[in-house]
């Protein structure tokens, strides 16, 4: 009920169990937090999947990555839904819930090889940057921890505009009345991986080629992005790609 205060979790038993990992080669993953957190700060909307014990279900949700120390990582992350969205219904997310953020992609055509005029040994492919959050969904109904993570969400999305929205700009009334509509949302990050699959397993040579590839068309989603990632990347690449100001993945 609104004006109530409560956190709805999934079985005990269901939330230790990190089963079904997607494929990640050595070549590509990265575990690194801070990696992962300053990529998700850069494309915080989200695929949340959640499960109902029968059906999986995607919602596109913007999510905030905070610091929490009572989290495995050290992270959790916090949003709002439609009160009308059934996401948040008792027994609409059993056991993990998976959030995952991207991808940042772009195809790869064998022809921006080198190595393909030496002896055409080569296929097609996708490059992309994805990164993925599991844990335990916590529901806030609570009208103060809703406008807080409100207000933390707009400060994030507003800062460093010119001429930033915020939340005291609108009527109280309106604001107040649109607060009721939305329920809090918050997951206790369990464990953070992301794929950052930027061709770093071939030559520099066939990686550059690639890159550079990429670099002329930039059709795909943070086409430049990508670019920059693999222009960076090398074939020794480790779980930690540091990522700069600008969110450019560097070696």
């Amino acid at each position: 009920m609104p004006g109530s205060s409560r956190t709805l979790r999934a079985p005990a038993e269901r939330c230790v169990r990190l089963n079904g990992m997607p494929y990640n080669p050595p070549h590509d993953v990265v575990t690194d937090v801070e990696t992962i957190a300053a990529f998700v700060a850069k494309h915080p909307l989200a695929t949340l999947i959640t499960h109902d014990g029968v059906t999986p279900q995607a919602d596109m949700v913007p999510l905030l990555l905070v610091d929490d120390d009572g989290a495995p990582t050290g992270k959790a992350l916090i949003g709002h839904v439609a009160r009308a969205n059934p996401l948040w219904e008792n027994g609409r997310h059993e056991g993990l819930t998976l959030a995952t953020f991207g991808p940042l992609e772009h195809y790869v055509s064998p022809s921006w090889y080198p190595s393909k005029a030496e002896h055409h040994r080569v296929v097609p492919t996708w490059n992309y940057l994805v990164a993925h959050a599991w844990g335990e969904l916590e529901v806030h109904d609570d009208p103060r921890w809703v406008r807080g993570v409100v207000a933390k969400l707009t400060g994030a999305m507003e800062g460093g505009r010119d001429e930033p929205w915020r939340m005291g700009q609108a009527p109280r009334d309106y604001l107040d009345d649109m607060l009721t509509k939305i329920i809090g949302i918050r997951i206790s990050v369990q464990r953070m991986e992301a794929r950052f699959k930027v061709s770093s397993h071939r030559s520099d040579a066939d990686r550059l080629g690639a890159r550079d590839g990429i670099a002329t068309e930039l059709d795909g989603r943070g086409a430049a992005e990508l670019a920059d990632a693999m222009g960076e990347s090398s074939s020794s690449q480790t779980s930690s790609m540091p990522v700069v100001n600008d969110a450019r993945m560097t070696s």
